[in-house]
């Protein structure tokens, strides 16, 4: 006798539906997307202890007569497909036809169903391998499925199952997720006495993100439309704190995946922004051609295939950047560069000093990373002061808001930390050492795509003690550091040399810069990307060239940061990811003294 011997037909299907009915959660997705399919625009889940007791779906589409009922819960029996072509472009949510067989062969289940023309319905049931037949029923138009006691007979996948709580939570997620994308139909989950979601139909994907999430500060706004694939959504501001972590919802013609080649995408319009790690929130809903796609590639589809892949990928991208540049959340926000307010902004502004004045004007667009001087000569702003002193002699002592820039206009500082501006929309609040930051490192940036940046060699190179792992670090990236005006190697024993610096670092931020750049490279994997390197080394360097808290600066050099600010693709966080800036809108103010 060979040892080959063909499975029976119930262990084959249990073990099939292992393929596709992971856990109740995946068995409400296949179940919801086949009412989908069938034209509902009403669906109610009902589940009881976390769908392990029961999940139940009543729809109100198409329905089915008594010899489809049966049909369907026989394998690979579907109604979406009928020809090899058919799966080049597949329009449907479920299409291979092992939903229903694999749902029924792990768990007792019913099938009731009534075509809206018929005068009576049909039920199928299903328990233990038995074979299902249809026996009339008085039932509403459409389809009701009951799967009670999901893995009953297949004790080893029941108890790896997490909490009551934890499944419902997994299945509250899919059903938003469903609902997102498919905002003209009605949705509803209980979970035994408990409402866990409640969406009326709606008009819009507008109205069902208010539904579902409410008013949501800090998301932008996405939109954009080339080679016949269109995106819109909502994602993460860049002025949110801390280490983002939100819901990532991404959808491909309608259906939910996870996709590598969309996710690369996202974490490259954040890293182009930001070095600090994030796992955005984000809500993005990508249309393409169906022939474009392929979504068979994973037993629960939760997986697709672009033929242009790097199409896609540049468009989520650009899209994102585009976003992130230009809008901000309500509380935080800068004029984009260029952009005339409603008004003009008069220099005697009410409430303050009449005609603001400086007494030491000069240059606010002087090129702050070309300059040869010695460093010893150099301002917290990172300009030569004999430029400014040559500057002098052909400027007048009052500026105006051409000189400033056309939006924000600095009336002085907090505590030497803080920019106090105000334009027509309000008062602003910026940290000037954030925002020179952000300013510097879109400038080291951009200068590095001519070249390296300059480099200012020190007359005396400074020694310093490292660690061996920072030690490495540094020398595993010597040749960014080269790129990026730094002169440094070991010297034996713990120290390491340092013979330049760039230019636009002052003498006494040296050391500090070179410590913090080590230990910043250190935890950088080995395998990271050069430009990876480079931005981390870009922003450690433009953070200790930057002015800092309690640096006095006049008006002018307030303006410059302001007017260098709004010229930047992201002026809302620094590159480590701190906000740049607070805004308080004058209707606030008004709100707040009882004016509105």
């Amino acid at each position: 006798m060979g040892k080959i011997n063909r499975l029976p037909t119930g262990l084959a299907n249990q073990i099939a539906a292992g393929e596709v009915v992971e856990r109740p959660a995946s068995a409400v997705k296949e179940l919801v997307e086949n009412a989908l399919d069938a034209g509902a625009t009403r669906i109610s889940v009902a589940i009881e202890l976390g769908g392990k007791r029961l999940i139940r779906v009543e729809d109100d589409g198409e329905g089915m007569n008594a010899e489809d009922a049966v049909s369907a819960l026989e394998r690979h029996a579907t109604s979406k497909l009928s020809t090899l072509e058919d799966l080049d472009a597949i329009t449907t949510l479920g299409f291979r036809g092992e939903a229903l067989p694999s749902i029924a062969s792990v768990s007792r289940f019913t099938l009731k169903t009534r075509l809206l023309e018929a005068s009576q319905g049909s039920v199928v049931r299903v328990e233990d391998g038995s074979i299902p037949r249809a026996q009339p029923i008085g039932t509403p138009p459409g389809t009701i499925i009951e799967v009670n006691d999901l893995f009953y007979n297949v004790p080893a996948r029941r108890k790896f199952l997490k909490s009551d709580s934890a499944e419902s939570s997994q299945i509250s997620r899919i059903l938003t997720q469903l609902a997102l994308t498919n905002p003209t139909v009605g949705f509803s989950l209980t979970s035994g006495r408990r409402q866990l979601l409640s969406c009326p139909r709606v008009a819009s994907l507008a109205d069902r993100f208010f539904q579902l999430y409410g008013e949501r500060a800090g998301l932008v706004e996405v939109e954009r439309e080339a080679a016949g694939v269109s995106l819109v959504g909502y994602v993460a501001a860049l002025a949110e704190q801390g280490v983002i972590r939100g819901p990532q919802n991404i959808f491909v013609n309608g259906r939910p995946v996870k996709d590598r080649t969309i996710s690369h995408a996202i974490n490259e319009a954040y890293s182009r922004a930001t070095i600090k790690p994030r796992s955005p929130e984000v809500h993005l809903f990508l249309k393409l051609p169906h022939d474009r796609v392929d979504v068979n590639v994973h037993p629960m589809k939760a997986e697709v295939r672009f033929l242009d892949q790097s199409l896609i990928h540049e468009i989520v991208r650009r899209a994102l950047s585009e976003a992130l540049g230009t809008d901000a959340p309500p509380d935080i926000s800068l004029r984009v560069g260029g952009e005339k307010p409603a008004e003009p902004i008069p220099m005697s502004i009410p409430g303050t000093v009449g005609g603001i004045r400086a007494s030491n004007p000069w240059v606010v667009n002087a090129d702050i990373s070309q300059s040869p001087e010695p460093m010893a000569n150099r301002d917290p702003m990172g300009v030569v002061s004999s430029q400014i002193e040559k500057a002098i002699e052909n400027r007048s002592p009052e500026f105006t808001t051409e000189q400033i820039g056309p939006s924000l206009v600095p009336i002085g500082q907090f505590r030497d930390t803080f920019i106090i501006a105000v334009d027509n929309d309000g008062i602003v609040i910026i940290d000037q050492h954030v925002a020179h930051e952000r300013v510097l490192f879109e400038q080291v940036v951009g200068c590095l795509t001519n070249g390296p940046l300059e480099s200012q060699r020190l007359l005396s190179p400074v020694m310093l003690e490292l660690p061996p792992a920072q030690r490495d670090a540094l020398e595993i990236h010597s040749k960014d550091m080269e790129r990026l005006g730094f002169d440094i190697e070991n010297f034996g024993g713990d120290s390491v040399r340092v013979a330049a610096v760039p230019a636009l670092l002052e003498l006494g931020e040296c050391e500090g810069a070179v410590r913090a750049l080590a230990e910043d490279l250190e935890g950088l994997d080995h395998g990271s990307s050069v430009d990876e390197s480079l931005r981390r080394i870009a922003a450690m360097t433009a953070c200790h060239a930057a002015v800092k808290a309690n640096d006095r600066l006049t008006l002018e050099k307030m303006a410059h940061i302001l007017t260098e600010l709004q010229r930047t693709a992201y002026s809302t966080v620094c590159p480590h990811g701190r906000p740049v800036l607070l805004r308080l809108t004058r209707r606030e103010l008004e709100k707040s003294f009882q004016r509105s």
